[in-house]
């Protein structure tokens, strides 16, 4: 099994690492535009493999993207990264430039992979790989549900003391300010999270957790990485691995929550054929509402991409 890695910055350094530490596949390939830089972070990483034990290669390289070919899965984490001050939906012109041209050749070398998008504005990106990609839906998946659940769950757990392995939740909606985080669906050890937390207090991890990626750009002066490249390398895992993983994530819309045309997150069975099923929940009113706020939200952004391109 062969994983590739576009960008290798923070984000996609730190995925390349849990991929090969945790030996997902036999080879992974961290490419950049950057002269040195992929090459200098994939030696760094293999040189971990015999204090870390494991056998999975790393490869480095500048801009050849022929050592990609025949990648099961390929992560997309290249772009420009938030500013104090910016938003994601700032970002949009330039990394839609370039999420369309590593797009077009990641798939000429490896034109059966699965793509998973990390850049921002992460589900109108996803959008711009779909439609250079021209595959099927299900095999363009944007990285975020998992990424947002995480922060949520350890919010939880640091308020709660109690460990995060046992707190369970579903997060749906847009990757930002929109998202939608459900209490009812949260749970701790099986326990309804709303049996262990006051009410005001759930309602102010929610909104830390909506905020959760603006709060690491103002501590660090830029976006997060540990946590967003491991939720990635545990999207890889699920596919390379066929563990048919029920995740959030962000997806092709075709009707489901009655919304269409779009790519929004949603919880699916992730397996080895990458969306393996869409979860419909019956959501209350309360959640549908929100959830159609997120969506309003996300369609702006993707107007404005549909708008570059026409």
């Amino acid at each position: 099994m062969k994983v590739t890695v576009v960008g290798a910055g923070n984000v996609g350094a730190t995925c390349a690492n849990v991929l090969a530490s945790r030996e997902v596949c036999n080879e992974v390939v961290l490419l950049d535009i950057k002269e040195g830089f992929a090459e200098g972070k994939a030696l760094d990483i293999w040189e971990t493999s015999p204090i870390n034990l494991y056998d999975t290669r790393t490869v480095g390289s500048t801009n050849d993207y022929t050592k990609t070919a025949g990648s099961d899965v390929v992560v997309i984490t290249s772009g420009l990264p938030r500013k104090p001050g910016m938003s994601r939906d700032d970002l949009i012109a330039t990394n839609a430039g370039i999420v369309k041209s590593v797009t077009e050749q990641i798939m000429v070398h490896s034109p059966d992979t699965i793509l998973i998008i990390v850049s921002n504005p992460l589900d109108v990106m996803t959008y711009c790989a779909y439609l250079s990609a021209g595959v099927d839906s299900a095999k363009v998946i944007g990285m975020a549900g998992i990424l947002d659940t995480a922060r949520y769950r350890s919010f939880l757990a640091e308020e709660l003391n109690v460990s995060p392995k046992d707190i369970q939740a579903v997060l749906m909606g847009g990757h930002g300010d929109t998202m939608v985080p459900l209490p009812r669906y949260t749970t701790v050890g099986g326990i309804p999270v709303t049996e262990m937390i006051s009410d005001d207090k759930l309602e102010s991890i929610v909104n830390r957790t909506k905020k959760g990626g603006g709060e690491i750009v103002n501590l660090l002066g830029t976006s997060a990485w540990y946590a967003p490249g491991a939720a990635a390398a545990q999207m890889v895992e699920a596919i390379v691995k066929d563990q048919r993983r029920v995740f959030p994530a962000c997806v092709w819309m075709q009707g489901e929550y009655g919304i269409s045309d779009m790519y929004l997150g949603v919880p699916v069975i992730l397996g080895k054929n990458g969306i393996e099923k869409v979860i419909e929940l019956k959501l209350n009113e309360e959640e549908m509402d929100l959830l159609s706020q997120s969506a309003t939200a996300v369609r702006e952004v993707k107007a404005i991409l549909d708008g570059m391109n026409s």
